[in-house]
């Protein structure tokens, strides 16, 4: 492994102008491009003492023999030319945005003769102007075919071309009019084009002259009493109407936009992108790509941008761009843009309205894509395998973890601390294996006394259970007898992990392994994983094992590790909720103990109790008139005075109202 300082460049070498440097590793293959407006103060971040670099940050600097650069003139520049290079060198420690997919466009071949629409994939060519991409290659020959009713522009394959002008005659589409047969001269190329350049302006949003031309057309004829071209105008008027109802009207302003977000998670980040066109959805994009740094979303999206628009010609890109978040140098890049465009283009953050509406649609489109993506990655069977196998190498297990089992904490500012236990066999959840924990008898917010407490109250069960049920096997040895003989059911504490995980570092894993120990268990591990930095703690050790970001192993770690958290989360809160309603309603005169779990139990939660009446809350066995009155006059007196708010159902904090 290279020492960074053997390969460190002297201060006063390093130029103090913009520019774009990289590292190679020994082989001399490129392994990460990166920007600064000022070089020197910008490299001297990564030859800083190791301990003291982002993990990832590390292993790169470690993984490089050499550093280069080169200068340029200003941030435009600068940005370019990192584009070239992540371009050519696909470095592996740069975020990639890979789409896995070809998306279907439509093409029209502007450069040719005699134009061509098709539904095509792949990369783009020169001379052709694109519309899309489209999610579906069906949806879009679908209003293709009914728009060269009204556009009939050539379609056919230059073979299926050739042919016709070689035998003078048409094929099908020049006989039921959808063609005007340019192969056979029946229309001038001067005139096709005509017909070409009113069908892209059609597609690129510029809709209403084309209905009002044809209105405008058709009621004339019906004047003129030429009713056969009335009906053949107001069938083309239907057909444009068929198309557009395909496209929903999304932007009122008939504005030009891309719509860009983003959902992410630490190990992949799924991008989903709208193109809108005079205010209408023309596109739509998306995949999940690997995270390779620690980006914040502002950063992700700089990214995003430059590798989605540099190279691009002035048609694909649009007027103005909404993001999640504003890049820190978005100035530079709507400059870059806009001299791509030959006119001015906006990155913005939406606020309100109906691009701010847009926007959300658009994120729960990316977090549904990545949620999908994640389900399709977990169920995987070869996946999962290579996961545990990774999982064993990397913390040097006797054997692979078949069974994980992961713990964590939740509580609020030290009060109704509960803790939860999920279980995973073979990398998938086994949800009726879930256990949830009460802790009793502990003030504040300790949470290493806390995961203590419930991994002693877990592994004693287990050692209860193996001790009250052991039998004789066949080949004489003893084991535990991992079913109830009365009831037939299993002893689901009698199994033993092969893997336990902790929400938390070195503190945690300590208590948890400390735990153990004292109950004479010598032969489960113990590990943490530590949400920050994604960091695997192991028991005795003063550094965390790093996983790969691309490691499967690391992907079901952070999979047990966040089903956890939300296991918690939900008890937590909904432990909580009662207690909050029980609370409030302490002063009510003639409603004891019995009568509020009676309550709580008829409602469920607060928020119901708050919307019901007095006749409502009347029904409920053994309340009153009197009683309901007052029981509504409390909760609407703790709701006015903000004592109660809502509650955040992420972190589990209370929101004042």
């Amino acid at each position: 492994m290279p020492d960074p300082q053997s390969y460190r460049p002297k201060a006063g070498d390093i130029p103090t102008q913009p520019g774009v440097y990289r590292f190679r590793d020994p082989k001399g293959r490129v392994i990460y491009v990166g920007k600064a407006i000022n070089l020197r103060q910008r490299l001297a971040n990564y030859f800083q003492p190791i301990p003291s670099l982002h993990p990832r940050t590390a292993t790169m600097v470690t993984t490089a023999a050499s550093v280069e650069w080169t200068t340029v003139n200003n941030d435009i520049e600068a940005l370019q030319l990192e584009y070239t290079w992540i371009k050519e060198f696909d470095p592996r420690f740069n975020v990639k945005y890979r789409d896995d997919k070809s998306y279907p466009w439509l093409a029209v071949t502007v450069g040719e003769e005699f134009p061509r629409v098709m539904v095509g994939r792949g990369a783009k060519r020169k001379g052709t102007r694109y519309f899309g991409p489209y999610g579906h290659a069906w949806a879009i020959r679908e209003t293709v075919d009914i728009l060269l009713r009204v556009f009939p522009m050539r379609s056919c394959s230059n073979g299926v071309f050739k042919r016709s002008q070689q035998i003078g005659r048409p094929c099908l589409l020049g006989y039921i009019d959808k063609c005007t047969a340019p192969c056979v001269g029946n229309i001038s190329p001067e005139e096709h084009r005509d017909i070409v350049d009113d069908f892209c302006d059609f597609m690129a949003g510029h809709t209403s002259t084309f209905i009002k031309r044809i209105e405008k057309e058709m009621y004339a004829a019906s004047e003129a009493l030429d009713f056969e071209k009335a009906a053949r105008l107001r069938d083309d008027l239907g057909a444009m109407q068929r198309a557009l109802e395909k496209q929903a009207v999304v932007l009122g302003d008939g504005a030009d936009a891309d719509v860009i977000a983003l959902a992410e998670d630490p190990l992949e980040v799924g991008v989903q992108i709208f193109y809108v066109r005079g205010g209408r959805i023309k596109g739509q994009r998306g995949w999940v790509a690997d995270r390779m740094d620690e980006a914040d979303t502002a950063g992700l999206v700089e990214h995003f941008l430059l590798q989605l628009y540099a190279g691009e010609d002035a048609a694909a890109i649009p007027r103005e761009i909404l993001v999640p978040a504003l890049p820190s140098d978005h100035e530079t890049l709507e400059e870059l843009l806009s001299d791509v465009r030959k006119a001015k283009v906006r990155i913005r953050v939406p606020q309100r309205g109906d691009k701010k509406t847009l926007q959300e649609t658009v994120a729960k489109n990316a977090q549904q894509a990545l949620a999908l993506h994640k389900t399709k990655r977990a169920s995987d069977l070869t996946t999962r395998n290579r996961a545990l196998e990774e999982i064993q190498e990397a913390l040097e297990l006797d054997e692979v973890p078949l069974r994980i089992e992961c713990y964590d904490i939740s509580h609020l500012q030290g009060t109704e601390i509960v803790a939860s236990m999920v279980v995973f066999e073979d990398g998938l959840a086994r949800k009726s294996e879930y256990r949830r924990f009460i802790i009793k008898g502990q003030d504040g917010s300790d949470d290493v006394r806390a995961m203590h407490e419930v991994i002693t109250r877990r592994f004693k069960r287990l050692l209860d259970e193996q001790s009250t049920a052991v039998v004789s096997t066949e080949e004489g040895a003893d084991g535990p007898m991992l079913v109830d003989p009365e009831t037939g059911r299993p002893r689901k504490f009698a199994y033993a992990p092969g893997l336990v995980v902790v929400d938390g570092g070195a503190p945690q894993v300590a208590a948890a392994q400390r735990a153990l120990a004292e109950l004479g268990i010598n032969d489960i591990p113990v590990v943490g994983l530590a949400k920050r930095l994604e960091e695997v703690w192991v028991p005795d050790e003063e550094d965390p094992v790093i996983l790969p970001r691309s490691s499967e192993g690391l992907y079901l770690l952070q999979r047990v590790r966040d089903e956890a958290h939300r296991f918690a989360i939900t008890h937590h809160r909904g432990r909580r909720s009662k207690s909050m309603v029980e609370s409030l309603l302490d002063d009510v005169p003639g409603l004891g103990e019995v009568r509020r779990k009676t309550l709580m139990k008829h409602f469920g939660s607060l928020k119901k109790l708050r919307a019901a009446t007095v006749e409502e809350i009347a029904q409920v066995p053994g309340i009153g008139p009197s009683t309901a009155t007052a029981i509504k006059t409390a909760v609407e007196q703790t709701a006015k005075n903000g004592k109660v708010g809502a509650i955040n159902v992420t972190t589990g904090e209370i929101i004042e109202e």
